[in-house]
């Protein structure tokens, strides 16, 4: 526990709001900047979700980057940070926790602590952070705050919490709305007893202008102009602009450094500042070949604080550029060059991502902490005008005395009572290991599971289809457990195209016969490309781009009406699911196309009988 008897600074407040997926965070953060008069917009309307500041956030509903924001409360600042809640971007939290003297845990009133409240609480208890608990949502039809609070204190013990980490003040609030009270009967017009409470229980940050500068980098940005910019807080000591300061990590020597810009926050602005204290948490640009873990010191009195430990990925694709027959027309930037440009300036400011070339291919090896969390850099990429194809998923395993492990994580489910008996069997393929299962009052079922990170890929859409889309699913990181332990259901065959054209609805209604259409009528067609899912087990060369036969004969069905079954049409993260070993998922800005690895079937035919040699 930090020291409480040290002079603080009482101007300022330094908070971190964390909370599982979807509990409310950013709408909460939303309803103090209002309320404290930090933002309006132009029109004169309030905005929803202000901190999701990018389109990829605001559509998904969920918060991908940690972002910084201040408010004005009386005479108070409030520094508060909002961070991801889900598990993939879980490097942003660790880091962010490190810049925060006090954490605001959010919990639903229906749905009580969850897995990656459990995650990220674990790590704000380690640090020895002061807990603020808000029960959210208490206007939520059939919730019980009181079970829920129970569950948290529960959550708390099992984490091995101190004495005045239990003691955790208790606010009720709906953040949409906009109002907290101590008293969820008693409900008040604002988040006046929010405010209150953080004041009166999160410590202000130690006073330590008169000690040499020390700062440690926990996040990065990018501008074009300045280059590198380090995000951090001001452990002691004082910075102002221009000034000359050492720039190094644990074990490393110092590089000097000039401070060419010095940033604070305002509202949801970054503001020119020319001098910050001890507690302040500032952007510094002009050091040059900053990285996380960094320590900006004195520089006649150079100094290092503790590095951070970043989580390793456990997941990584192959990215190379768009070679099929199609490429060019959708993107902008379709070259390997390019992509790796975006890849390398991505890892910058990415921590949780690895980026290496692959020798001899042209292409590249990204490693990340999960499924969402590559598959959103791939978004991105698109929305951005790039072409590429990308591989298969493949777990990143490691040696831990002598035997193979592979990542596994914790899975929550939560799924109607009929639909037990589909769960229950479609993760005993896998191979998972079920932990515990309740019956709620509700008619749902929660299970907990333990699975192999490379057993999960492809299971989110399979238990969508079984449940009919009324079931929940969660999961987190959970440690490393031997290899082997844990299958992969194999996948039926598919259709591939034996030529290039345009799709027929002659052809077409023939193949469906045999399996599942990825492709409608009059689409353009290469050879190679996968059109649909075959109902055996093998892949089928077909010709999707047949037409009828043109003939002056009469016929009894010639003027049968053909009735073509709506194709499968899948997201970007069920295409990176679903693809083999050998396959390739063609991402551009406007289709999503799945492929062969190698386009031509003779070559194909070739590849396979050389491979099947090698194995005998």
């Amino acid at each position: 526990m930090q020291q409480d008897n040290a002079k603080r600074r009482q101007d300022l407040r330094n908070i971190a709001i964390i909370a599982h997926v979807d509990h409310g965070k950013t709408t909460l953060v939303d309803a103090m900047l209002k309320q404290t008069g930090a933002f309006h917009d132009k029109a004169g309307e309030e905005a929803i979700c202000i901190m999701d500041s990018n389109d990829l956030e605001r559509e998904r509903g969920i918060t991908i980057l940690s972002k910084n924001t201040a408010v004005r409360y009386g005479d108070k600042t409030i520094h508060i940070v909002d961070t991801p809640g889900h598990a993939d971007f879980g490097s942003e939290v660790e880091r962010v926790l490190r810049m925060v003297d006090g954490v605001v845990l959010l919990v639903d009133a229906l749905d009580g602590p969850m897995p990656q409240t459990r995650f990220v609480l674990k790590k704000s208890l380690a640090l020895g952070l002061r807990p603020i608990v808000v029960i959210n949502k208490v206007d939520r039809p059939n919730c019980d705050p009181h079970a829920s609070l129970d569950k948290v204190f529960s959550l708390f013990m099992e984490l091995g919490a101190s004495d005045a980490q239990l003691d955790f003040p208790i606010v009720y609030a709906v953040g949409r709305d906009g109002w907290a009270a101590a008293d969820y009967h008693k409900p008040e017009k604002d988040l006046k007893f929010l405010f209150e409470t953080i004041i009166k229980h999160v410590p202000g940050p130690l006073d330590l202008d008169d000690q040499p500068l020390r700062m440690l980098v926990t996040m990065l940005d990018y501008s074009s102009y300045t280059g590198r910019i380090g995000v951090g807080r001001i452990t002691q000591g004082r910075i102002s602009s221009g000034q000359q300061v050492a720039m190094g990590a644990p074990g490393a020597a110092p590089k000097m450094r000039k401070v060419m810009q010095l940033m604070g926050y305002k509202g949801l602005e970054r503001v020119n500042i020319k001098e910050a204290h001890s507690g302040d948490i500032v952007a510094v640009a002009g050091l040059e070949g900053i990285e996380v873990g960094d320590t900006v010191s004195d520089a006649e009195n150079p100094g290092t604080l503790p590095g951070l430990e970043i989580e390793q990925p456990t997941l990584s694709m192959e990215f190379y550029a768009n070679d099929g027959p199609l490429s060019g027309r959708d993107g902008k930037f379709v070259t390997a060059t390019q992509i790796r440009d975006r890849l390398f300036r991505e890892q910058q400011i990415n921590v949780g991502l690895k980026v290496e070339e692959i020798p001899g291919e042209g292409g590249f090896k990204v490693s990340g902490r999960g499924e969402l969390h590559l598959s959103v850099l791939i978004e991105t990429m698109r929305r951005e005008g790039f072409e590429l194809c990308v591989s298969k998923m493949a777990v990143i395993t490691h040696v831990e005395n002598g035997v193979s492990v592979e990542p596994v994580e914790l899975l929550l489910l939560d799924a109607p009572a009929e639909f037990q008996g589909n769960v229950m069997t479609a993760l005993g393929a896998r191979g998972a290991q079920l932990q515990d299962m309740q019956v709620g009052d509700d008619g749902r079922v929660r299970y907990e599971y333990i699975i192999s990170s490379r057993a999960l890929i492809g299971f989110k859409s399979d238990f969508m289809s079984f449940t009919k889309g009324s079931g929940l699913m969660h999961h987190s990181f959970h440690g490393y457990m031997p290899e082997g332990k844990f299958t992969h259901p194999q996948r039926n065959g598919v259709f591939i195209a034996k030529e290039p054209g345009q799709s027929a609805g002659y052809a077409l209604n023939s193949l469906q016969d045999h399996g599942i259409m990825f492709v409608g009528p009059g689409e353009d067609i290469y050879a190679g490309q996968v059109v649909g899912e075959h109902c055996r087990a093998n892949d089928l060369v077909t010709n999707p781009c047949k037409e009828k036969k043109q003939t002056n004969m009469r016929s009894s069905t010639a003027d049968a009406a053909i009735i073509l079954t709506p194709p499968r049409v899948m997201s970007l993260e069920q295409a990176i699911e679903y693809i083999e070993e050998d396959e390739f998922v063609e991402v551009t800005p406007k289709n999503i196309r799945l492929r062969k690895k190698i386009l031509d079937h003779s070559q194909r035919k070739r590849a396979d009988r050389g491979a099947e040699m090698l194995e005998d």
